[in-house]
């Protein structure tokens, strides 16, 4: 049974976006100056790692462009981003908190459909993909000292929205 068998388009997009999302807010949840350019890389980065950390997943794979159609991957993530900027217009999300605020809602909302409607192996690996990519852009850059000297490598504020994202999403991942 294919995805669009399983899920509805709405619910296609929202399982497609709130990857990028987590890394997005997570990217956000503490200024880190020019560090936040290395966080929005390791986020993308981190997205694209799971076609090939999940390639019997059918629900990965089917979100995620298909690189090998370079000019139909890159129509795909456009029309997306196009999408869930459109979107965030439309709920007026303009401030870090309001995206934080979306984010755990959309994060509750997936954590809904996976259960209902993936399977369970799906459901997790789904789940650990997106607990990686909020990890890996948390450690992509350090938080406050000067010219990367000093700092923390997790900051507080974003120990605090991993703990929340892994909640909404119903799961015990621990950042480390």
């Amino acid at each position: 049974m294919s995805i669009s068998d399983r899920f509805t388009e709405e619910e296609i997009f929202l399982l497609s976006t709130t990857p990028s999302l987590i890394g997005s807010a997570m990217a956000f949840a503490e200024g880190s100056g020019l560090g936040t350019v290395k966080e929005m890389f390791s986020s993308a980065k981190s997205v694209m790692a799971g076609i090939k950390q999940y390639p019997d997943n059918q629900l990965i794979q089917a979100i995620l462009p298909n690189l090998e159609d370079r000019k139909e991957a890159v129509a795909q993530a456009k029309q997306n981003r196009d999408k869930a900027i459109e979107r965030m217009k439309e709920l007026g999300i303009n401030s870090h908190e309001k995206m934080r605020e979306l984010l755990l809602q959309d994060c509750q909302k997936v954590s809904k459909i996976l259960t209902e409607k993936a399977q369970p192996q799906e459901a997790d690996e789904y789940k650990e993909w997106s607990m990686s990519i909020a990890e890996n852009v948390a450690k992509a850059a350090k938080e406050g000292g000067f010219l990367g000297i000093g700092g923390t490598r997790i900051s507080q504020a974003e120990i605090d929205l991993f703990n929340d994202v892994a909640s909404a999403l119903g799961t015990t991942t621990q950042i480390g």
